[in-house]
């Protein structure tokens, strides 16, 4: 162990016996202030004494300060100041912060080849200046783009000073192009100022602010903020000074609104802190009263020359410089130059502002910042920002919850509604006041809500009784409007989630889901028709039915006549006939087939193969067509069927007499008017140009026009379902156009909208959001669902279901009757007329006979018992006129 000490003593004894001859024993280093930089002076001579302090940094050399003091924006005294520093021997120049002085300071030092440290920010125009090194973080601008796109503005207004120092924010203005962001510019002015500035950008409806102004100015611009009304939980503000930390904000702790900023020094860190408490003790010293935090710009030039005497050290334990001084009126360069600049870029040190590191440009990289918030504790740190891993938020999300729903027991919430039925509807009662006056659905929920949040709030209708809608010029109303206007907390109604809203206003997580369907008025029961037993067979089938039953009549009496296997004889106990019979005449032909038609059959069979071949055919399609006609009846006598004249969208979409509408400012209207879908832009387009007009102020007036007939609304899935439950005159037609949901709005960047989201999501969860739809959706709600289950079911049949069978058998019965006139009247025109009497007196004479129902038999007429060929023939046609005994008829 004591071996390892000697050596590194004698390692460290040769190192200081080189640095001894390498290094002049006084090092000249100039230093450029402006008149009323006196903390600026004192760090670069505090730091030159901390370093001469040091034996093991320049053990053998010594720096000293030559410094001169600048006129503000005077370039020719700037130049003069640079010449003079340098003809009294300074090897380096430090500052100044002018960006007029510090451009020819930067020209001056590249000639000479003299390095030249900058511990402020500035842009480089033109060409770069190589001996210039800046340790002010470049990449600010970078971090501030970065910060704004991660909070989603959709719109921020900067306010800055100086246009010079806006042009860090050149990397900001891409979002204009990136995300179509509108960005404001303000700059102060004497006529200009913040109060009237925030009074127009409050008036303007914007939130988001970035200040590009100078440190001590903010608190300014906070005050007048508060003033205005403009430090609310909505409202967004970007620092962009990196002194933000140095400020005394408890004033404006408890504002609640959103407060950033960035820092590179780190005030957590040992080191920061002593060389902080050093700084104070140091400004007591030197009779400076007015107490003033280490601001970064003076940690940057205590670090510049730290990192410049670092190189020294570095370069002299390589080689020597000698003290040889140049001169602004001689051509000769300073020959270290480019060697400690070399030199400069490859020191790695860690100094007040964290990690330092110069690239081969003569910026620095390797940093990082922290990402400052204003809390009702102080400044908070909430991440850190580097050039490789971008933004890190180092946030805890259930404290920031935490936080927000403390802050939330403190404030009463805002709540606009619209009236709606079961959403939000009006209690009768003169009595009732405030929210009391209130019951339905989003009240029960907006009230389980604020109860679990601990929070209060006031419930008030929208004043223009609409949802929103966006006109021309941009701006919303509704209820849309009044939370981009800030005039209220939340909005909860049926309000839909559409991405043209979600870009104006920030939605909770959907507590309801949802589509657009058609409501319609429900079409009356149609009374079934006389003639309701034809319905199971269309009119071409019983033409086709008919036009078959003729023609295998007739087919069937030609191969009857045809084939001689149906000539038999009439007598068969005697063999020797004189004559054949054929029992299918015409007649009996239409006979057969129509008693196989109606599954009665008759005493006339076929014969011959051909025939029943025939018969078999008829069967088979007379067994086919009966057991159609039996299944299909049953279904239209018991089904009581309800006609619509449209049955979906496409349907409506494609007739012209029913008009159709929807709400005018609603979330349907815009789903139709931004819809590419064919049918459903014809129909916006039949919509807007229908006269009247079609569309309607609210659902209610809507649903009192479809009762009022030939009108379809089409509405939310939800809201038709609670009315067609109620009201039995209406239904819904279709499935859903679309799926969506119900949203509470929030202004945008609202702190309470994950609080929200958080219960809504617990509420469905735990059953609540069920309970309270089945409260406010299903109650009273039994009697139209009663009528719906009732038809259709099967119901006893009624006389009009079957009321035309019975006209068809009173008709057939009355035509039977006139057929029996006719055939009676035919018959007595056969009997000689000086047997018969008169047709009247005939008839009336059988009436009477039939009345006395004396029996089946009766003495046969004269006429019959002769025995001529035409009595023969009147013998048969007696027997088939009335019915006479089997003995009268042998004898």
């Amino acid at each position: 162990m004591g071996s390892g000490a000697d050596v590194f003593r004698l390692a460290l004894f040769f190192l200081n016996l080189a640095l001894r001859y390498s290094l002049p024993e006084e090092i000249r280093i100039g230093g450029l202030f402006e008149s009323f930089d006196d903390d600026r002076e004192m760090a670069f001579r505090y730091a030159v004494h901390k370093i001469n302090a040091d034996d093991s940094l320049l053990p053998n050399s010594r720096l000293k300060t030559k410094v001169e003091r600048l006129k503000p924006q005077s370039s020719f005294h700037a130049a003069k100041s640079v010449c003079s520093l340098v003809g009294e021997g300074a090897v380096a120049i430090f500052g100044p912060n002018s960006p007029a002085s510090s451009a020819l300071v930067r020209s001056t030092a590249a000639t000479l080849h003299l390095p030249h440290l900058e511990s402020h920010s500035y842009l480089e125009r033109g060409s770069r200046t190589p001996f210039t090194v800046s340790l002010f973080p470049k990449s600010l601008g970078t971090a501030i783009y970065e910060l704004v796109k991660s909070k989603n503005w959709r719109s921020f207004t900067i306010i800055y000073e100086d246009a010079e120092e806006l042009m860090k924010l050149q990397e900001l203005m891409k979002l204009r192009n990136e995300n179509n962001l509108k960005i404001t510019l303000q700059q102060y002015s004497a006529d200009f100022q913040y109060n009237k500035i925030l009074k127009d950008i409050r008036k303007k409806g914007e939130t988001n602010i970035v200040l590009e102004v100078p440190t001590s100015r903010i608190k300014d611009v906070l005050t007048e903020a508060q003033k205005a009304g403009m430090l609310t939980e909505y409202h967004n503000y970007l620092i962009t000074s990196l002194d933000f930390h140095t400020l005394d904000l408890s004033a404006f702790q408890h504002s609640r609104s959103n407060i950033s900023a960035f820092r590179i020094v780190s005030p957590e860190s040992q080191y920061y802190g002593r060389e902080a408490r050093t700084w104070i003790f140091g400004r007591k010293e030197h009779s400076l009263k007015k107490e003033a935090p280490l601001t970064t710009e003076t940690a940057l030039l205590v670090d510049a020359v730290n990192l410049y005497a670092q190189a020294l050290h570095n370069v002299a334990a390589v080689q020597t410089l000698s003290a040889r001084s140049v001169s602004c009126d001689s051509p000769a360069l300073w020959p270290y130059g480019s060697d400690l600049l070399d030199a400069i870029k490859k020191v790695r040190m860690k100094g007040l502002t964290g990690e330092i590191a110069i690239d081969k440009h003569g910026y620095r990289s390797n940093f990082s910042l922290d990402i400052l918030e204003l809390k009702t504790k102080g400044i908070v740190k909430v991440g850190e920002w580097d050039p490789e891993d971008g933004l890190v938020f180092s946030r805890n999300y259930s404290r920031d919850l935490s936080e927000a729903k403390d802050n939330l027991q403190n404030i009463t919430l805002r709540v606009t509604s619209i009236v709606s039925k079961p959403y939000t509807m009006i209690k009768e009662g003169d009595y009732l006041t405030g929210n009391e006056r209130f019951e339905g659905f989003c009240v029960d929920l907006i009230q389980e809500i604020c109860s679990r949040l601990k929070c209060n709030y006031v419930y008030r209708l929208v004043g223009d009784d609409s949802y929103g809608k966006r006109h021309e010029n941009g701006t919303w109303n509704g209820m849309i409007g009044e939370v981009i206007n800030r005039e209220v907390d939340l909005a909860i109604a049926d309000l839909t989630i559409t991405h043209e809203r979600e870009e104006v206003v920030d939605f909770t997580m959907p507590f309801m889901n949802l589509g657009i369907s058609i409501l319609f008025k429900k079409p009356t029961k149609s009374s079934p028709k006389l003639f309701s037993f034809l319905a199971p067979f269309s009119f071409e089938v019983w033409v086709y039915m008919a036009t078959a039953y003729l023609g295998v009549s007739l087919l069937l009496f030609v191969l009857a006549r045809f084939s001689p296997y149906e000539w038999v004889n009439p007598h068969p106990c005697n063999p020797k006939t004189e004559y054949l019979e054929n029992t299918f005449s015409l007649l009996n032909s239409f006979w057969f087939t129509i008693g196989s038609l109606m599954q009665q059959g008759s005493d006339i069979a076929p014969r011959a193969t051909s025939t029943r071949t025939v018969a078999a055919l008829w069967w088979f399609f007379t067994l086919i067509m009966i057991s159609s006609y039996t299944a299909n009846l049953a279904a239209f006598l018991t089904a009581e069927r309800m006609k619509s004249p449209i049955e979906s969208a496409e349907d409506l979409a494609r007739q012209s007499d029913i008009p159709y509408g929807c709400v005018e400012d609603g979330s349907t209207r815009s789903f139709f008017e931004a819809s590419k879908l064919q049918p459903y832009k014809r129909m916006y387009t039949v919509m807007q140009t229908a006269q009247p007009s079609v569309f309607t102020k609210n659902n209610q007036l809507g649903i009192e026009r479809v009762k009022k007939g030939n009108y379809a609304f089409l509405m939310e899935s939800t809201t038709i379902e609670f009315n067609t439950m109620r009201d039995c005159e209406l239904t819904q037609i279709g499935g859903l156009l679309d799926s969506k949901g119900y949203g509470i709005a929030t202004p945008p960047g609202s702190p309470y909208r994950a609080l929200i989201s958080s219960e809504i999501l617990k509420l469905q969860e735990e059953g609540v959001l069920y309970v309270l739809k089945e409260k406010w959706f299903l109650s009273n709600a039994g009697k139209c669902k009663d009528e719906d289950k009732k038809t259709t079911s099967a119901s006893e049949l009624g006389l009009p279901n079957v009321g035309g069978v019975f006209v068809v058998l009173l008709a057939g019965l009355g035509m039977a009757a006139i057929i029996a006139v006719f055939e009676f009247i035919w018959r007595t025109k056969k009997i000689p007329r000086d047997e018969r009497r008169m047709i009247l007196a005939e008839m009336f004479h059988e009436l009477q006979d039939i009345c006395k129902c004396r029996g089946s038999s009766r003495p046969a007429p004269n006429y019959l018992t002769r025995g001529s060929t035409d009595n023969g023939f009147m013998l048969h046609s007696a027997t088939s006129f009335n019915t006479v005994s089997s003995h009268d008829f042998l004898s």
